[in-house]
């Protein structure tokens, strides 16, 4: 069976050179459906037809088109702006006894910041031409030098009923050639139109790019953040369960009032991102052009089929002149929910004229620290190649060092198999680190690490009789360099593979043993005296470490097993310990149960001592403890 391939057709071109008399004549269709457009004779907004392309060729492929008409008029070239935004095959009109008008080059210079590099242009009005190739070469000599320079150029002639097929045969020549909107698991409808139908409730109009939407899946509104579930979807005029990318959609949201939506939102997954409300871009002039655009200008960002009012902050210029690009900063005036190398339009405050191109290379960007060096050379490597995958990830992770997968598909145009497969490359470089959810900067682990194992070997240097560094006091000399939480029990499960030790709450290098100086073995001796000469009934521990010297003599003495904390107020010797368990196993096999009186009076030690010292063999399961006896463990 032949394939059917599904791509979106926008016009473009001069008020009144005839594209929507053209879209009825070739689908049928009226696309001025206001009452105001039929009034006027001139298109307002957009207008969409449906046409279905058939191969001429035997087992070619068909194809779905899905028809988005624009107004030619100058008032409404924001509107032009809402319907090409996500266009794989531009038709260009431009009217055989006109020629090349003023709207033309305006939405000709639009299609170009849009990327869009797939044309067919219809020459209308032809029957009224003097010399057609004179009129299709004054068209090339248009278009030559640029990416529509191939374009194929079709006389037509509405009037006259010449053409037609020869104009369709040309777009379904150019569509052969194209590879069709791919399903990246990240679905995007921008939408056009909003309203209600009776008995079925809200429902949004839009192109549908990046993915599929399915009946009954939850879908968040952006950059509002409002949540809802599709109830049914129309594609090209039929009920279907799922639609697909490249295709005209209506979705119907009965969860939302018509008010809670208007031409601009996104629908699309809640999990895909956030809006932000600056955007820094590559943004150009067209060297077709003749203006400039100023450093600190207000303008109005086209995105989608949306736009915002924003300010404009050049890093490292003051203005931009024809045929130049430079970094930008765009400060909105409102949200704006975009993905890393999104293709959007600049037109002046006064929506009079177009002035720039953008692409997006960070989305929700960070008006701090404008000017960073750092910040500069992330974007200036993001805009050498900002719709290939690898400079997205090696540049995330040069600024941030770690990410979070879920970071790198969120506001990107890339797939989670897209993501994966360039980390994977990238772990084989030696460039990164794969560690759980964790995608982390090779260099920047190795830092860490080294941070890591010198905060370490400072504490051994500066406490030699400590077996090793607290793991509370580990942490709060590494959470300053950790830029998430999650990666300080990793880097210490790494530090346990090469050449550390963790356990009981401290951390040391596996070949640390500590050691004490004169005046600390000195102490060391003296408890072990205090302790040896009252085995059983010493003095508390707060009388026992009357001074700093003192406590850490102790604390090294417990480290190493000479001393045990029997609890908070008391130690004792861990021979005396051993013996006491002794004893008392000896004494409870000979007598049975007994009192703590008699065990006290078996040890020879004080009530004091002797009955924290009963309740900690309890715990460790020598005795058992029956009302006021206690004998031996089974």
């Amino acid at each position: 069976m032949p394939r059917e391939e599904h791509f979106i057709v926008a016009t473009a071109g001069h008020v009144d050179h005839g594209k929507s008399v053209l879209i009825r004549w070739m689908t049928g269709t009226d696309p001025d459906r206001l009452p105001e457009e039929k009034a006027r004779g001139i298109t307002i907004d957009l207008g969409f037809a449906h046409l279905t392309l058939t191969s001429a060729q035997p087992g070619g492929p068909g194809f779905h088109l899905g028809i988005v008409d624009v107004p030619g008029h100058e008032d409404f070239v924001k509107n032009m702006v809402a319907g090409v935004g996500s266009v794989d095959l531009a038709l260009l009109v431009v009217a055989a006894d006109d020629g090349w008008m003023p709207q033309t080059e305006e939405h000709f210079q639009i299609l170009s910041y849009l990327a869009a590099d797939r044309a067919v242009i219809a020459l209308t009005k032809s029957d009224l031409a003097d010399d057609v190739q004179a009129s299709i070469q004054a068209i090339r000599d248009r278009v030559a030098g640029t990416r529509f320079a191939e374009a194929p150029v079709v006389p037509v002639s509405v009037v006259a009923g010449r053409g037609l097929g020869e104009l369709k045969a040309a777009m379904w020549q150019v569509l052969a050639g194209t590879v069709p909107p791919q399903d990246l698991g990240k679905p995007r409808l921008p939408v056009d139109r909003v309203f209600t139908v009776k008995g079925v409730g809200t429902v949004v109009t839009g192109t549908l790019t990046g993915g599929l939407f399915r009946r009954g899946q939850p879908v968040a509104i952006q950059p509002s953040g409002k949540l809802a579930r599709i109830r049914n979807i129309q594609s090209h005029n039929r009920e279907v369960d799922a639609s697909l990318p490249g295709t005209r959609t209506a979705l119907n949201l009965p969860d939302l009032a018509v008010e809670d939506l208007r031409r601009g939102d996104v629908i699309t997954l809640p999990a895909l991102g956030a809006p932000g409300e600056t955007v820094d871009a590559l943004v150009e002039i067209s060297p077709r052009a003749n203006h400039r655009l100023k450093d600190g200008a207000r303008v109005h960002l086209h995105y989608g089929s949306g736009h915002v009012g924003a300010r404009i902050a050049f890093f490292d210029r003051k203005q931009l002149a024809s045929g130049e690009r430079g970094l930008a900063q765009l400060r909105l005036e409102g949200p704006a929910f975009t993905f890393a190398g999104d293709r959007a339009v600049l037109r002046d405050a006064g929506e009079l004229k177009t002035l720039a191109g953008v692409t997006v290379l960070d989305p929700t960007a960070d008006r701090g620290r404008f000017r960073d060096p750092a910040r500069i050379s992330f974007l200036l490597a993001r805009a050498e190649s900002p719709a290939a995958v690898q400079p997205y990830v090696v540049t995330q992770l040069a600024r941030d060092q770690v990410a979070n997968r879920s970071e790198l598909l969120a506001n990107s145009r890339f797939s989670a198999a897209q993501i994966q497969e360039c980390v994977s490359q990238l772990e084989r470089q030696g460039k990164l680190l794969n560690a759980g959810d964790f995608v982390i900067q090779t260099e920047a682990w190795k830092s860490w690490r080294e941070s890591g194992a010198r905060a370490i070997d400072d504490f051994h240097h500066a406490h030699r009789e400590q077996g090793g560094m607290s793991l509370r006091e580990f942490r709060a000399a590494l959470s300053p360099l950790l830029p998430k939480a999650g990666l300080f029990e990793l880097l210490v499960a790494d530090l346990c593979r090469n050449g550390f030790w963790s356990d009981a709450g401290v951390i040391r290098r596996a070949a640390h043993r500590p050691a004490l100086s004169e005046t600390l073995e000195a102490e060391c001796a003296r408890l072990r005296a205090i302790l040896a000469a009252q085995p059983y009934d010493p003095p508390s521990r707060q009388t026992l470490t009357r001074n700093n010297l003192a406590e850490q003599a102790l604390r090294y003495l417990i480290e190493t097993g000479e001393v045990t904390a029997i609890n908070a107020e008391l130690v004792l010797a861990t021979a005396a310990v051993s013996r006491a368990v002794e004893m008392t196993r000896q004494f409870l096999r000979a007598h049975g149960p007994a009192t703590v009186s008699e065990l006290r009076s078996m040890l020879g030690g004080s009530r004091r001592v002797v009955i924290p010292l009963l309740e900690r063999l309890d715990r460790d399961g020598v005795t058992l403890r029956d009302k006021d006896r206690r004998s031996l463990h089974r």
